[in-house]
Formats: C-alpha cells, structure tokens, sequence
C-alpha cells in the first residue's frame, strides 16, 4: 500500500514562488514517473509535470520555463519548485505515483495553491 501527502501549498501574490512536496510511503516503482497534476473549478485536472528516476522531465506547456520538478529517491520525494505564479495557477495540485508491488496508481490528497492578482 502507498500513500501520498502533498505539501506546500498556500496564498501567494502574482509573481510570487511556492515548492511542493509529495512523500510517499510504501514501495513506489521507480521505473514509472512520478506525476504532477492540478485541477481548478470547474476545470478538468490537467498534467504539470513528470519526472522519471534517471531525471527525463516533461512540462504542461503553460508552466514551461517556470516551473521545476525534481524527485529524491532516497526520501521517496517528489517536488515542484513554482515561480513566476500566475493568477491561473490557482488549482488544487496533486501527485500521482505509481506502486511498485501491484503497479496500481496512486493519488495524494492534493494541496489548494491560490495566486492573487
């Protein structure tokens, strides 16, 4: 069994920067990406980044440039650096991961990342 808890989240003013953080406990497989995603109101939940244990990285295009994921295997961490916010940032973030046992997939929590104008 994993379970995934998000962090970091907050109010920032436009311009600003937040990091997240998503701990996994139990086994998660390293050969999958671990996954950011966000959803907003009245929005579908949409991709941010991935990022896969030899370091390969991918990006939505709307946070390319501004934001960076990394991953630390030996703390079993994920992270999103964000700067540059923007007021449509404003979503509940999630990370997803996958189980390294039953290949299920797992979600966090999520954590409320709110940009003011």
């Amino acid at each position: 069994q994993v379970q995934l808890v998000e962090s970091g989240g907050g109010l920032v003013q436009a311009g600003g920067s937040l990091r997240l953080s998503c701990v996994a406990s139990g086994r998660i497989s390293r050969a999958n990406p671990m996954v950011w995603y966000r959803q907003a109101p009245g929005h579908q939940r949409e991709l941010v980044a991935t990022i896969v244990s030899g370091g390969t990285t991918t990006y939505a295009d709307a946070v390319k440039g501004r934001f960076t994921i990394s991953r630390n295997d030996a703390k079993n961490t994920v992270y999103l650096q964000m700067n540059g916010l923007k007021p449509e940032d404003t979503a509940v973030y999630y990370c997803r991961a996958t189980g390294a046992v039953s290949y299920s997939i797992y979600w966090g929590q999520g954590t409320q990342v709110t940009v003011s104008s």
